[in-house]
């Protein structure tokens, strides 16, 4: 039996590869088009990529819980691909937290580890040299030498509260930065 519009729902719950390829032809644009407006910031296509198969492949697992009529489908496909798109969006952001999170280097690292550690330090340090000088100053304070917020403020003259709001903004642009150059995460 050929698959249509009206069987390729019950098709795909018994698991006919055809009925999926058939899902892939209607409805790959919306796929695609979802996933890309979520993940197009990282000018990634094999994020992009990698996004759709697991949407697709999401569908195929997960196909005996659709319980919706065949008008309800393109919303159930719809809702999965803006929520993988979502979570490979907040796994490309951490992986940038972690790297902001590794500027020290810590004492228990194998030699690779350390040479790793080090050109993220590095490529960090660059960015960091693109700050206004006072905010250049709180970040070499906190992380590379370890200061305390209250240590900076005391040190700069200005409040607690400020040395804090201007790590939080310099770290917000540095994270978009360091997901710009997909630095390498340790």
């Amino acid at each position: 039996m050929k698959i249509n519009e009206t069987n390729y729902i019950q098709k795909l719950k018994k698991g006919d590869e055809k009925a999926l390829d058939y899902i892939v032809d209607q409805h790959l644009p919306l796929v695609k088009g979802t996933v890309r407006k979520i993940l197009m910031q990282f000018n990634d296509s094999g994020l992009i990529e990698e996004c759709i198969n697991d949407v697709f492949l999401s569908v195929w697992n997960n196909a005996d819980k659709f319980k919706g009529k065949v008008e309800d489908f393109k919303k159930w496909i719809f809702t999965i691909s803006k929520f993988k798109a979502i979570d490979y969006y907040r796994t490309k952001i951490k992986g940038a937290e972690v790297v902001l999170d590794t500027i020290e280097i810590l004492g228990e690292t194998s030699a690779e580890d350390d040479l790793v550690i080090l050109e993220n330090k590095n490529e960090i340090m660059r960015l960091i040299d693109d700050l206004e000088p006072v905010d250049r100053k709180i970040f070499v304070l906190k992380f590379i030498l370890g200061y305390k917020s209250t240590e900076i403020a005391e040190k700069l003259n200005i409040t607690k509260a400020a040395v804090n709001n201007r790590i939080y903004r310099e770290k917000q642009k540095l994270r978009k930065k360091l997901i710009k150059s997909n630095l390498e995460v340790v």
